[in-house]
């Protein structure tokens, strides 16, 4: 999966779970801050994104992110970690 189709399907879920507009999702953009996420949002976004990956994502994995980046830089290396080699 491409970083692109990363950042859609994240838009996605984003606008399915948080009514947040596609537009407002940008590697840069601040999920607390810009995005208005909490700590129980974070939570909820962690499990969908299980979901999406079919992989576990380690709290301390998620614990420096801040930034939609973040959120992409985790999961391609979840993702990464998890191919066959």
């Amino acid at each position: 999966m491409t970083r692109g189709e990363l950042l859609q399907k994240l838009k996605d879920v984003l606008r399915e779970l948080f009514e947040i507009p596609p537009e407002k999702v940008t590697p840069e953009a601040k999920l607390f801050e810009e995005l208005g996420l909490d700590s129980i949002d974070a939570i909820d976004l962690v499990v969908k994104l299980q979901a999406l990956t079919k992989r576990r994502i380690a709290p301390q994995d998620f614990k420096m992110v801040r930034t939609v980046g973040d959120v992409l830089d985790c999961v391609e290396k979840l993702l990464k970690e998890n191919e066959p080699a």
